[in-house]
C-alpha cells in the first residue's frame, strides 16, 4: 500500500496494477450482488447474443478503480468520493487486466486529486475507462 500525502501528488502522476480475473470473482460478485442476469452466467445465451462467453460484470471490474485509489494512488489517506465508469468492451473470465490512473487535477483548497483510470486487457483493448474523484487526509 502506497503512503503518499497530498503534497506528493502532481499533475501526471501515475500508478498502475494487473489483476486476473477468475472465475471465483464472478461467483463471490453474482452471490453479493444478487445479479443473477443471464449475460453473466448463461454461456449460450452469450454466444447467441454473439459474445465469445458471459461477461463479467462491468460492477465487478469497476471495484479494481477502489484498488487503485485505496492502495496506489494515493494510498493509505483515499477517501473515494465519486466515480463516473464507461465500458467501451466486454471482459471475460481469464483475462488479464492492467488498471492504470493519472493525476489530471489538484485541488489544493479541497485537498483532492481528480485521476484519468483505464483498464485494457491482455490484448491492450481498453475495457473501462473512469474519472476518479478521491479526497485525501491528512
Amino acid at each position: 500500500m502506497n503512503h503518499y500525502t497530498f503534497e506528493d501528488l502532481y499533475v501526471g502522476m501515475k500508478e498502475s496494477f494487473m489483476v486476473e480475473i477468475t472465475e471465483d470473482m464472478q461467483r463471490s460478485f453474482t452471490n453479493m450482488s444478487g445479479d443473477v442476469n443471464p449475460m453473466h452466467l448463461d454461456r449460450n445465451e452469450c454466444l447467441a447474443e454473439g459474445y465469445k462467453d458471459c461477461l463479467v460484470y462491468g460492477m465487478c471490474t469497476a471495484s479494481f478503480y477502489s484498488t487503485l485509489v485505496g492502495v496506489y494512488l494515493p494510498g493509505e489517506k483515499c477517501l473515494f468520493h465519486r466515480c463516473e465508469v464507461e465500458w467501451p468492451a466486454p471482459v471475460y473470465i481469464g483475462d488479464t487486466l492492467t488498471v492504470t490512473g493519472t493525476v489530471k487535477e489538484v485541488d489544493s483548497q479541497f485537498r483532492r486529486i481528480v485521476i484519468k483510470a483505464e483498464m485494457r486487457n491482455q490484448d491492450k483493448v481498453k475495457v473501462s475507462r473512469a474519472k476518479l474523484t478521491v479526497g485525501v487526509r491528512e
